[in-house]
This record gives C-alpha cells, sequence and structure tokens, in this order.
C-alpha cells in the first residue's frame, strides 16, 4: 500500500473508532492526529463535562497504547510525575521506579492546578522526550503524546502557565458544546453500558512513528514559507501586541500544516491549510498590552487582522 493509501487507512480507522464514544467533534479528533503525528502536545481550554478524559482514553484505545490520566493538584510533586529512585535494601542500589509520565498518551488534567515546580517538570519532559532523575535519564515511550486540560473561567487556587511553557504546546483547543443532536445522540449513546469498555484498539504506536515521514515530506512551496513568515512577523509588529510569535511558532505553523495536508490526503500544502491552523497554533503564543485588553482586544481577533493583512504571492520565486 503507498505510503499516502496507508496514512489515509489510519486516520478512517482512528476517526470511526473514536467516533463510536465521541459523538461530533470531528474537527477536535483530526486536530489531535495533527499533533500526534507531529509529536506535538494539545491544551485543551474547557469546562468540566465536555468529554475530554473520554476523547483522550478512545484515542489511547485506539492506537493500542498506554494511557494515564495525571490530576494535577498543588501538592503534586515533580518526583510524583516523572519517577523517582528508591533504595533496594536487598540489592543494595537504587531503583528507578517510573511516573505516570511513562506513557504513550498522558492526559494532564487541570494542570494550571499543579504548582510552577510540578509544570516544569512536565513541560521539560515534554520538550526532551525524557526526564532525568538523580542524574541519570530514561526516554520515554515513543510515540509520547500530552493532552493537557485547564478550566478557562476558574482561577481560584491554580497557576497560570508562564507564556514559555504555552509555547510548547503545538495546539491550544477548545471543544466547545456539542449540538443539540450530538447531544440527543449522546443521551441515547449512555443509556446503556459506556462504549468506551467496548472499544478495540484498531492500530498500534509502531503505525504512528512508521507514518511520521509521510508528514515530514509534505511539500511547503517557497510561496507558502515566506506566508507563514509574513503572518509571524505581523504579530511582532502589531501594535496590540505585547510579544508576537516566536521563531518556535513559525516551525510549528508548517509542521501542523504538512501535517493537516497529508491527513487530508494531500502531498502539498494550502494557503487554506495555514489559515485554518493560525489560531490553534498561534493564538496561546501571543502577549496582548493591557490597554488593548481593556478595550475588549483578544489574541484571536488580532490573528484575524493578521490573517486579512499578510501579503500571500502565488508566484514561485525563480
Amino acid at each position: 500500500m503507498a505510503t499516502m493509501d496507508r496514512l489515509a487507512d489510519f486516520v478512517d480507522r482512528i476517526t470511526r473508532n473514536i467516533g463510536r464514544v465521541i459523538v461530533g467533534n470531528r474537527e477536535g479528533i483530526e486536530l489531535l492526529l495533527v499533533a500526534l503525528l507531529t509529536e506535538g502536545h494539545v491544551l485543551l481550554e474547557d469546562v468540566p463535562g465536555i468529554g475530554k478524559t473520554m476523547l483522550a482514553r478512545s484515542l489511547a484505545v485506539s492506537l493500542g497504547g498506554q494511557f494515564k490520566r495525571l490530576q494535577c493538584t498543588p501538592d503534586l510533586l515533580p518526583n510524583d510525575v516523572t519517577g523517582v529512585s528508591i533504595f533496594n535494601q536487598k540489592t543494595l542500589e537504587f531503583e528507578f521506579r517510573p511516573g505516570p509520565i511513562f506513557v504513550n498518551i498522558l492526559l494532564a488534567d487541570e494542570i494550571n492546578r499543579a504548582t510552577p515546580r510540578t509544570q516544569a517538570a512536565l513541560l521539560e519532559a515534554m520538550q526532551e522526550q525524557q526526564v532525568t532523575v538523580d542524574g541519570v535519564t530514561h526516554p520515554l515511550p515513543r510515540p509520547f503524546f500530552v493532552i493537557a486540560t485547564q478550566n478557562p473561567i476558574e482561577f481560584e487556587g491554580t497557576f497560570p502557565l508562564p507564556e514559555a511553557q504555552l509555547d510548547r504546546f503545538l495546539l491550544r483547543l477548545s471543544l466547545g458544546y456539542p449540538s443539540m443532536e450530538d447531544e440527543r445522540q449522546i443521551l441515547v449513546t449512555l443509556m446503556q453500558d459506556h462504549p468506551i469498555n467496548r472499544l478495540q484498539p484498531v492500530a498500534t504506536p509502531e503505525e504512528v512513528l512508521a507514518l511520521q515521514p509521510v508528514v515530514w515530506n509534505t511539500h511547503v512551496d517557497v510561496t507558502l514559507q515566506d506566508y507563514i513568515l509574513n503572518l509571524v512577523t505581523a504579530t511582532r509588529k502589531h501594535p496590540d501586541l505585547l510579544l508576537g510569535a516566536s521563531p518556535r511558532a513559525s516551525l510549528a505553523l508548517m509542521k501542523a500544516a504538512q501535517a493537516l495536508a497529508a491527513i487530508r490526503g494531500r502531498e502539498y500544502v494550502l494557503p487554506e491549510d495555514l489559515k485554518y491552523l493560525a489560531k490553534p497554533v498561534l493564538a496561546h503564543r501571543l502577549i496582548l498590552r493591557p490597554e488593548s485588553e481593556l478595550r475588549g482586544k483578544t489574541a484571536h481577533l488580532v490573528l484575524e487582522e493578521v490573517l486579512d493583512s499578510a501579503p500571500l504571492t502565488l508566484e514561485s520565486k525563480a
């Protein structure tokens, strides 16, 4: 089977399988696959009860991968996440006991309730794909995919993620409430046993790793590379922004666009891919000026202005 056909088959199997548990939200599932195939991570900002845990669990089961949910609280210590070395009195040696981070898919629930030290330990592992305990480095399983959540309307007892940490997430998403039709289907589906209990694997973690080169080889024309640079440069010069998008953001937007194009069956990126991904990739990386916030400006509004004004030249350079 050709590589693009293999990827299309993989995406179809995963999407259909998750659809047995998650009603609607095809867009959210697609964007999770974008992050998974680029070895990125996702920050979900949503109120409780939307289905974030079920989405992460169903993705993990569909992949046949290991899954754990980490409930973040102020008393959660860095070693509770990464693991700890314990002295074995029989062997007279220290033994490493891995923390919950040693899985393929980790749901870090309410990450903003963990202290900055614990947040830093988790986010460093996300970036390096390894942890170091007592001077010994332990690689994390691959693929390693973190879905972190936070409640956008509850701030008491929380520790907001600093900008440098937010920049580690490829995407920030909001699933939102289901439509009335979808919610009715949820009621019908959950009248009896939860479908997650009957869900079976339809892929393997090794398959994800094997398909990642398909994403890397998706063509990004030089005109679209220039468009990415025009977009991020416009954020750095925008009068309402204190801090614009970093070079890491440029790379994230390009990688995400490559993955989206490949998932949609193309070997090349289109301008529409970049426009579609601009807000989930860039919005959480921007810092508004205080006076602009008081005037009601948001990162999404700024990006709409940037998308309207950033030049896109469709002719390739000689």
